[in-house]
């Protein structure tokens, strides 16, 4: 199943969430990303029925293997991308947000050759 680029948002925003407390719920995604109660209600439904997370019980949210390989790109893109814009001299507010845009849309072989030119220039 292909996942759409909020999708993608929601994904790394688990992640992250997950990595600072161990425990997510989608009142902490919807507080972190700034959505309504319907809007993340939703899109867990469509990511738990993607097969990219599993809600317990108790509403804890956790990433399947998909979804957290995919977290996991989306992530190590947007830090990648981050840096490699403000080692051109980009703000870092500015690359951060800009590197939010890219990661979503920038295909694995231009992020690979982008990757390989930072490490090969010692820019990361």
């Amino acid at each position: 199943m292909r996942i759409q680029e909020s999708g993608e948002m929601y994904l790394e925003t688990i992640l992250l969430l997950s990595q600072k407390s161990g425990h997510v719920r989608a009142i902490d995604v919807g507080e972190e990303m700034g959505y309504s109660k319907p809007s993340v209600s939703r899109a867990m439904g469509l990511l738990k029925s993607g097969g990219f997370i599993v809600v317990d019980a108790d509403g804890a949210i956790t990433l399947t293997d998909t979804g957290r390989e995919i977290a996991e790109k989306i992530y190590a893109r947007h830090t990648l991308l981050t840096k490699f814009l403000i080692s051109l001299g980009v703000d870092e507010e500015t690359a951060s947000e800009d590197a939010c845009k890219m990661e979503h849309s920038i295909g694995d072989a231009s992020f690979a050759a982008i990757q390989k030119f930072a490490e090969e220039h010692n820019l990361l």
